[in-house]
């Protein structure tokens, strides 16, 4: 008999979350730290020097997204004790891993002699492919890739290392810190598997290690948040992902100590679509698959995930103008695909479409590999067939997603996104 599957879900709590009581009780408790906690930029520095024993964040161009942002946080949106909790640990985290970032880099500056030779980066919005393919090739032994785990803490204290500059203990405390927080988020959001299933070695993007330049579309998925978006679609992001690259060279020098490991990176972002041109000048040899799925029904998924997310983050969420923002937010990113995808060398570069690829998707998977330049390796085809036999499609159960729920119109929709759609045959 073939796997017995959730029944399908609709989510009817956007506008007035539910929540089990032990996770109201966890949410309740947290109002007293809440009150003392400040999103300014001074204290989130003064703290996060204070948890790592450093001082040194490297280029300060840093400090003026973190001002926008805390200014955004501030008179923007309405968080919650939760919220605030969570948002003031984010920023805190973040920058100890960008004073701890800097110190390896100080203490082996052949670090940045790390090449990066020729990665590989899926472009695409969410629900149109991008993880699957994601996780095909991040099975691949000969690619390298990003566990979830390492993008929350992607350099380990020496106070937490057998001895100062050696490798991590076993097991590593970052393990069981991950393992904490998703066990959390899985309480609060018990729906969010459904949509986007998330492990501590799940292969992750790379969007999390981009916030340590606070310059990425990372903190918009926690709330709207419009004069920081303002903000960053003003600012050319070259520098963002050229920090970007600084970090990958980190991780991927720490891991040289691993005989055998892989170098070569598997990336991807949804932002990503908006930055083509920031892309290349970081990795100007990588790869580039764009994924594609009609843009309508796309939009409906992401802001219905967004807004389930913003129970966590928000004293009174409104899944209609989450909505509204994140239609904004997917034109802008669609738009600017159309704009720069020839920027892409052709020869480097590809368009998936949703359907073509669910059609058979190790043979897609092996394309991409083929187009990079990566030659057909036997293990790594029966990895990638593997993954495809151990994680079937759909197996934690799926959310029926409404455009009435987020405030939205499919025909007007339709009409917004029509080039989007024209151009890509979606």
């Amino acid at each position: 008999m073939g796997e017995v599957r959730p029944a399908p879900v609709r989510l009817d709590d956007l506008g007035a979350p539910r929540f089990p009581d032990h996770v109201a009780e966890i949410m309740t408790s947290v109002e007293p730290l809440a009150a003392t906690l400040e999103l300014r930029p001074t204290a989130l520095l003064d703290a996060a020097a204070a948890a790592t024993g450093l001082d040194d964040f490297g280029d300060p161009r840093f400090l003026e997204p973190l001002a926008v942002l805390c200014e955004a946080l501030t008179s923007d949106v309405e968080l919650s004790p939760m919220g605030t909790v969570s948002q003031h640990t984010l920023f805190v985290q973040l920058l100890a891993n960008r004073l701890l970032v800097e110190h390896e880099i100080a203490r082996h500056p052949e670090i940045l002699d790390e090449p990066l030779e020729a990665p590989i980066v899926i472009a695409g919005l969410p629900r149109t492919g991008t993880t699957h393919l994601h996780n095909l090739l991040s099975a691949d032994p000969r690619l390298r890739s990003l566990p979830y785990w390492e993008s929350l803490e992607p350099v380990l204290a020496d106070t937490e290392r057998p001895r100062p500059d050696g490798p991590p203990p076993d097991p590593d405390p970052r393990l069981a810190r991950t393992d904490a927080a998703l066990w959390f988020v899985n309480e609060a959001m018990p729906h969010f598997v459904r949509m986007h299933e998330m492990t501590t070695q799940h292969r992750h993007e790379e969007i999390q290690l981009l916030a340590l330049d606070f310059s990425t579309m990372l903190f918009e998925t926690t709330t709207p948040l419009p004069a920081y978006r303002d903000w960053f679609d003003a600012t050319d992001q070259t520098a963002a992902y050229g920090y970007l690259r600084r970090v990958l060279q980190v991780c991927t020098y720490l891991r040289r100590r691993d005989e055998g490991a892989p170098t070569r990176w598997v990336l991807k972002s949804p932002q990503h679509l908006a930055q083509f041109g920031p892309l290349l000048a970081a990795f100007p040899d990588a790869t580039v698959v764009v994924t594609h799925r009609e843009p309508v029904a796309v939009t409906a998924s992401m802001a219905t995930m967004v807004a389930y997310s913003a129970r966590m983050a928000l004293a009174h969420p409104d899944p209609v103008a989450i909505g509204r923002y994140w239609a904004d937010r997917v034109e802008h990113l669609l738009g600017a695909c159309v704009r720069d995808r020839d920027l892409l060398p052709a020869d480097r570069s590809l368009d998936v479409r949703f359907d073509d690829f669910m059609a058979d998707d190790v043979a897609l998977a092996l394309a991409v590999e083929d187009l990079a330049g990566l030659p057909r390796d036997e293990a790594g085809t029966a990895a990638i067939a593997d993954y495809v036999a151990t994680h079937p499609r759909g197996r934690h159960g799926t959310v029926e997603y409404d455009l009435a729920a987020v405030g939205l119109d499919p025909d007007e929709r339709r009409a917004a996104l029509a080039p989007y759609a024209a151009r890509f045959g979606v």
